[in-house]
């Protein structure tokens, strides 16, 4: 677990406190001795945690859920859904909830945002605010949306890019099934992407809340080192006992091979771009105020959770 951080906050509001990335962050505030409330909608919060009943969707639900709270961790997104169901919890959820804090006396805000709200296009090595944000998708443009409120409410916003480890649902497995259907390298596999693993990430929001001094702002959330899709792919099928690609295409051709005659389906075009095209962001500024550790680089760092994705069926 390493030293015990600084902190003058002791007791902590998490949403999406069952999800991936906020099921680490309740137990690494449980191993540093804080006190969890979970904003929970119907499951309950385990062993260790206050759970206080509220809907994002329902922001009179959400009344005196901060009451006594020091900080308040905003964990919680709708990923897909029509524009409205987005919209009532990504950005209608958001501005209750922050109005509950303000209500509650409760000034630290930290946010877990994402990078996708930057236009889709090559990012290299990309400086908080250099980035134009001008998202595409329903989620993406109301994630963003949440995000601006709680900026204008002096709050700080992590922006991962890839998240990877137990609990993680899309970036290894949707590269798996790539493999699955294109076992070739895209353009020798140079692209370098920014990863991050879900205990590093913890670590950072899980600080960012207790901390003694507030960070405020956008803040890049990825390991120092950018990884390149061949030490990527290297790595998991490594790990996983899966096949090598073989053969190289350019990505035109990677979209013929996965489309045949016709355009190829968004998700998998979005998939090659992914691990095709740079996607890597400076988070500097991030490691270089915390404690927290962003850990070994991905090809050291997997191999600790190559066991949890073997038991998902992966390899």
């Amino acid at each position: 677990m390493g030293r015990v951080m600084k902190r003058e906050i002791q007791s902590v509001l998490v949403t999406g406190a069952a999800g991936f990335v906020g099921s680490a962050v309740v137990e690494r505030l449980l191993e540093e001795g804080v006190r969890v409330r979970a904003l929970v909608h119907r499951a309950d919060a385990g062993e260790g945690v206050e759970a206080v009943r509220g809907d994002l969707a329902r922001g009179e639900s959400l009344r005196g859920v901060c009451d006594g709270v020091g900080a308040v961790l905003h964990l919680a997104s709708r990923i897909g859904g029509s524009p409205q169901e987005c919209r009532a919890v990504n950005v209608e959820g958001t501005r209750a909830l922050l109005a509950e804090a303000e209500r509650a006396g409760v000034r630290r805000i930290v946010q877990l945002g994402t990078a996708a709200v930057y236009r889709d296009g090559a990012h290299r090595g990309a400086v908080e605010g250099e980035l134009p944000e001008e998202p595409e998708s329903v989620t993406s443009v109301t994630r963003l949306g949440g995000e601006r409120l709680v900026l204008a409410a002096g709050g700080t916003v992590l922006r991962p890019h890839l998240v990877y480890g137990r609990g993680d649902r899309w970036v290894v497995p949707s590269l798996v099934q790539l493999l699955a259907r294109l076992p070739h390298w895209v353009d020798g596999g140079r692209a370098r992407t920014s990863m991050v693993s879900v205990d590093a990430l913890a670590g950072a929001l899980a600080e960012l809340a207790v901390r003694e001094e507030g960070a405020g702002g956008v803040l890049h959330a990825g390991h120092p080192e950018p990884v390149t899709a061949r030490e990527l792919v290297e790595t998991v099928v490594r790990e996983l006992g899966l096949p090598l690609p073989a053969g190289d295409v350019d990505v035109p051709g990677a979209l013929e091979l996965l489309g045949g005659p016709g355009e190829p389906d968004p998700v998998l075009r979005r998939r090659v771009s992914l691990y095709a095209v740079d996607h890597w962001y400076d988070s500097g500024r991030l490691w270089g105020r915390l404690e927290a550790s962003p850990g070994p680089r991905f090809s050291e760092a997997f191999g600790q959770y190559a066991d949890w994705y073997r038991a998902q069926g992966l390899g």
